[in-house]
């Protein structure tokens, strides 16, 4: 199996070693009762209720609020308000309160501070990071916090949940000697700039023998905006597997995503416009949707508002920008190269809008940084949460969410604008994912896996057989048609140490014997990984649908650590 990206990975199913499982293209009829389930979920909702002059209206029944799923009036199931950190339960009438609140008990509000350590300047994260800790004396004790950062290869957990002021300041204090990749990115971009520039001269002056010269300049403009593509894509996984991983806590959840340049458009970031102002149509950079869609998603999944951080502040500067600044004769106009500035700044601003809006969070631009944990904690105080079930299809469609207050056109509610209604297989997926990242997930049992010893196979790769020892004790099998049958699902996913992954691999494997499994037997399923020659990092999973158990395997895999 190929990858997006320069990473090459094959999976490719070998014998099972186990004396019961069926011969080589036998076929194993599956039945029904191995078939995907769909589960219960509330799809909760805060919203936040203003007049026209900003402030915030309490007081409010159920019975105002009108909930709209994909324009369809849908009964609110649940109903708490939440006034000044505490929930109040005389309001609701007959409605049940929200599972996880206590009436009449202060709701904490938990705050997943999520650092991007990869696109950010050390100067700039670190003024974040003083005004956050300085802003530690504004949360109450029923609050929780956690702090991760990402460098574009991994991520680290400098703190989990903890009320405790001196944890959360020594987690800070780390994250500030953590090193950034901010001027790199920097530098990168400024050289494609001036890549873009020359190009534009040589083509003014010599627009019939330049073409080979012009297309090395185009080839390096191309370089540079898949690399940007791909760094924004891994600093968005990043993020969306630390939402994950921080799940499991009760209440209120936000992220303060401490971004440092994230723009919306990388084509329009990169100025990579065509003659005629429209943009390049490049299967190999990701859409606005392509690129944020899965985020804002797994944030509405899991119950997250998401409230991003301008780290890089206003912009100071307007440098020339050869694809708007540029005149016919190849001197730079200044005019252009103001607006080709102030579109870039607008790109980046315009990501955090859009992830603040799709998810009932606020935006903390430019200036709003110095104050942006103060100002979370002020406006998750107060607030109505709705909770609701909606009927699952797993579908992996997106569903519009609306409220409206019934009759009350004076006033305007905030609130995460849909959901998606994501398959079981795509959360195992995207679990997988995340392990990358964390390591095993909490719930997980272990799972063990031999390797043996690489192989070339070809121009700078290697060829691993590994066998994963699937315990039948851990695996819920049945009686079906005179044998003992279960199908579990198993997932393979790497990532080299340049940042760069594979897909998942997914494959149904059935278990079949003729008779009772003993306790302690063990299920062996064999595969070759055809990886590039250098260190990965591996996830293997194994899955059984009847009873939830996930078994998981990570660690490193190259040539020198087997």
């Amino acid at each position: 199996m190929r990858s997006r990206r320069t990473l090459l990975v094959a999976w490719l199913l070998a014998a099972f070693v186990w004396a019961a499982a069926p011969a080589t293209g036998q076929e194993v009829e599956i039945p029904e009762v191995f078939s995907e389930t769909i589960d219960v979920r509330v799809v909760n909702v805060e919203v936040v209720v203003t007049d026209r002059q900003g402030n915030r209206v309490q007081g409010l029944k159920p019975s105002d609020f009108e909930l709209l799923v994909d324009g369809k009036p849908t009964p609110i199931d649940y109903f708490t308000e939440i006034e000044d950190g505490l929930a109040l339960g005389a309001r609701n009438g007959d409605m049940a309160a929200v599972p996880s609140v206590d009436p009449d008990a202060p709701v904490g509000t938990n705050f997943l501070v999520f650092i991007d350590d990869l696109f950010s300047i050390k100067r700039d994260r670190n003024r974040v990071l003083d005004r956050l800790r300085d802003d530690l004396r504004t949360l109450r004790p029923v609050d929780r916090v956690a702090v991760v950062a990402f460098d574009g290869k991994s991520a680290e957990t400098l703190t989990g949940w903890t009320p405790r002021s001196m944890e959360l300041e020594e987690a800070l204090d780390r994250a500030r000697e953590r090193p950034t990749r901010g001027m790199k990115q920097l530098t990168a971009r400024s050289l494609a700039d001036t890549d873009r520039q020359v190009r534009a001269d040589v083509e003014a002056v010599q627009p019939e023998g330049s073409r080979s010269l012009a297309s090395l300049f185009s080839r390096a403009q191309h370089s540079y905006r898949e690399r940007l593509n791909n760094q924004l894509e891994s600093s968005v996984l990043a993020a969306m597997a630390t939402m994950r991983q921080f799940s499991r806590q009760p209440g209120r959840k936000v992220m303060l995503l401490l971004a440092g340049g994230w723009p919306r458009s990388v084509a329009i970031y990169t100025r990579a416009n065509l003659p005629d102002g429209g943009l390049p149509r490049d299967r190999r950079i990701m859409s606005e949707d392509e690129l944020y869609g899965p985020l804002v998603s797994t944030a509405n999944l899991i119950g997250f508002s998401l409230y991003p951080v301008d780290v890089p502040g206003p912009v100071r500067s307007f440098g020339g920008d050869a694809s708007t600044g540029v005149r016919a004769n190849g001197a730079v106009d200044p005019a252009g190269a103001l607006t080709g500035a102030l579109e870039r700044e607008d790109t980046v601003h315009s990501t955090l809008h859009l992830l603040a809006r799709s998810t009932g969070g606020v935006p903390l631009v430019n200036f709003r940084r110095d104050v942006a944990l103060a100002s979370v904690a002020a406006d998750t105080r107060s607030y109505y949460w709705l909770g609701f079930e909606p009927q699952r299809r797993e579908d992996n469609r997106f569903h519009q969410i609306v409220v409206r207050l019934a009759g009350r056109a004076d006033l305007n509610a905030r609130a995460r604008e849909g959901y998606v209604d994501m398959s079981r297989d795509h959360e195992l997926d995207m679990t997988a994912k995340a392990a990358l990242l964390f390591g095993d997930p909490p719930d997980a049992l272990p799972l063990e896996v031999h390797f043996s010893k690489p192989v070339r196979a070809g121009r700078r790769k290697m060829s691993v057989n590994v066998e994963v020892a699937i315990p039948l004790d851990e695996i819920q099998l049945l009686p079906v048609a005179g044998e003992w049958l279960s199908v579990v699902e198993i997932r393979v996913t790497a990532m080299d140490e340049g940042g760069n992954r594979s897909e998942v691999s997914f494959e149904k494997v059935p278990i079949t014997g003729s008779q009772e499994p003993q306790p302690g037997q063990i299920f062996y399923y064999e595969t070759d990984l055809q990886l590039r020659r250098r260190e990965h990092s591996y996830v293997i999973t194994v899955h059984d649908p009847l009873t939830g158990t996930n078994l998981t395997s990570t660690g490193k895999v190259g040539p020198k650590s087997i």
